[in-house]
């Protein structure tokens, strides 16, 4: 079956408010660990994960980093209106050069109780920077968009980005399903140690659970690991309601590799790769397509960016090596050092893994693209995986306990 013809509604199951871990543990590394390999399930401590890894296995992580998104502004009558940053406008190539930005930005947005904003009304916002300086943030809309507003802001401390502006006047965006306000402790807790680059509303939450012993106890058993960035955007909540998936729009993210990572995925691929989340998956997978749109397409030039579909309408017999070789002559060819592109890709039931072999991950939300994403590695079992973590007292989603799941065959 094509994925697009998935029904969303056969990945459902029933998921009790009560297994939804609303705060995270005290300590990262100590959550559950579920292991599912050749269709049987074993569980340990996730502090642990190094026996589940042979050693000279390569591990990819997502080093992006959540920045505090929501920001709240008051109306010339005195209402509260939040504003939640999704996206930077089209004008910016990449999420980086975006969050640099001084003075001011253009930024896709969500607006709470945007009735209340009225026509060529400037929101304010205030904060106090940690020098003791009042922050004015201003925000003025653009335009109407689809399904979220442009906005322009611009702030009154010169110097600063939009990035650190974000730091100082906003909040972090937990996901809705945890139904609370953020804390100050989620600063921390809803951040992974090793995140580097601002550009995510979402924790890549798979990473959560990684600690300075866990680092340790990889490279005392040769287990390599590298980084890549993709920053998490809020289509990763968006719920399914179209009847088949042919349907449904998936979420385009923003992604960035180094091509001496690319060099060393390659170096790598005869030994195990183990992705650190969906979002670690759904990159290195989405650079494989990217070589080989590069070889069908034939252009130098092109915009690098994966539509929903095109995993399952490009040629697929093309190996790794040769289409990421075909990226890395794309970055020499336009003097690059890194891949800047935009990924649509669909991980669904039908879609081969090119490049991972298995992945650590969370439990996900019923009915949602990271489940069929899920299906695609562990086929049928996955019904039988969330079964058992939930008879066997597993957390669910974002500060939940963590799988490691291998595909089929491997």
């Amino acid at each position: 079956m094509h994925p697009k013809d998935l029904s969303i509604h056969d990945f459902n199951y029933h998921l009790p408010e009560e297994k939804i871990a609303k705060f995270p543990l005290q300590v990262r590394d100590e959550s559950k660990l579920l292991v599912y390999n050749n269709g049987e399930i074993n569980t340990t401590i996730f502090n642990t994960i190094h026996q589940q890894i042979s050693a000279n296995s390569f591990v990819v992580f997502n080093n992006t980093k959540v920045v505090e998104a929501r920001l709240l502004f008051t109306n010339t009558n005195g209402a509260s209106i939040e504003i939640f940053c999704l996206e930077p406008s089209n004008e910016y190539n990449d999420i980086t050069t975006a969050m640099l930005q001084k003075q001011q930005v253009q930024w896709k947005c969500l607006v709470g109780k945007a009735k209340k904003w009225k026509a060529n009304e400037t929101l304010i916002g205030q904060a106090i920077a940690p020098n003791g300086e009042t922050l004015t943030l201003n925000a003025v809309l653009q335009q109407k968009l689809n399904d979220c507003y442009l906005i322009q802001f611009n702030w009154s401390i010169e110097g600063l980005s939009f990035a650190e502006v974000l730091h100082i006047a906003g909040n972090i965006p937990l996901p809705p399903y945890l139904k609370r306000t953020a804390e100050d402790a989620d600063k921390q807790t809803y951040q992974t140690t090793y995140a580097k680059y601002d550009g995510s509303v979402a924790a890549p939450t798979a990473g959560l659970h990684f600690t300075e012993k866990v680092f340790s106890n990889f490279k005392q058993k040769n287990i390599c690991h590298n980084f890549v960035t993709l920053h998490v955007g809020a289509g990763t909540f968006k719920p399914v309601k179209a009847n088949t998936m042919q349907e449904h729009e998936m979420h385009a993210e923003f992604i960035e590799v180094e091509t001496k990572f690319i060099e060393q995925l390659i170096h790598q691929i005869n030994n195990p790769i183990i992705v650190v989340g969906t979002t670690s998956l759904r990159t290195i997978e989405s650079l494989y397509w990217l070589g080989v749109k590069i070889l069908h397409q034939k252009t130098a030039n092109q915009v690098l960016e994966l539509s929903q579909w095109d995993a399952y309408e490009l040629p697929n017999n093309i190996s790794v090596c040769i289409a990421l070789k075909a990226l890395l002559n794309y970055a020499n060819e336009n003097d690059l050092n890194k891949i800047l592109a935009k990924t649509q890709i669909i991980i669904a039931p039908g879609y081969q893994l090119k490049i991972a072999n298995a992945i650590i991950t969370n439990f996900h939300q019923p009915c949602s693209t990271l489940i069929l994403l899920v299906a695609s590695i562990t086929g049928n079992d996955w019904r039988k995986i969330y079964d058992f973590a939930l008879e066997n007292d597993f957390r669910f989603l974002s500060y939940g306990d963590s799988s490691l799941l291998w595909k089929k065959e491997f």
